[in-house]
């Protein structure tokens, strides 16, 4: 499953939800006719309730939904701390330069030197730009995910290219 966000609150009493999304294009959603939640972002993929999507839209840095099966406030309570995802089958598909985070976590980073820093472990949102965290063993890196950064990512090879020194 592809996390692409968190459910922050309910939002009115008709058992709508407001969504933080992970990543740029939330609105691309609306193309799923179904979203899964589940309580805990590592959930086993069997573990994911499936929900029809209703409506979508943009509210702020958020998003607002209403799913089939939820109505009212105390049934949208409920869900808030849940997660949204979906299999990676059932993502619209991305532009060329653009990626799911889920298709990054995983991937081996290597250096301008060809040293492997570690893997990919998860990314962080900071408002400005996302941020690859990069764990090898005990250490982490956060690598921020900017083209003066990253140069390549090949999704076949599973591995990022940056320019990053390994001391640093």
């Amino acid at each position: 499953m592809i996390v692409l966000g968190r459910i922050v609150a309910p939002f009115g009493v008709k058992g709508w939800l407001s969504i933080r999304p992970f990543g740029d294009d939330p609105l691309s959603w609306r193309e799923m006719p179904h979203w899964w939640i589940a309580p805990t972002d590592n959930t086993p993929a069997g573990g994911w309730t499936q929900y029809a999507l209703l409506a979508c839209q943009a509210h702020g840095k958020n998003l607002i939904a209403s799913l089939e099966g939820i109505s009212g406030r105390d049934a949208a309570q409920a869900m808030v701390g849940g997660y949204v995802a979906a299999p990676r089958e059932a993502l619209p598909g991305t532009k060329e330069g653009e990626y799911y985070w889920g298709d990054l976590v995983g991937m081996t980073v290597k250096n301008d030197a060809d040293e492997t820093l570690g893997e990919v472990a998860g990314l962080l949102s900071t408002g400005a730009h996302d941020v690859l965290q990069v764990r090898d063993g005990d250490t982490e890196r956060l690598i921020p995910f900017v083209a003066v950064y990253v140069g390549d990512v090949d999704l076949a090879r599973r591995t990022i290219r940056v320019a990053w020194q390994k001391d640093w």
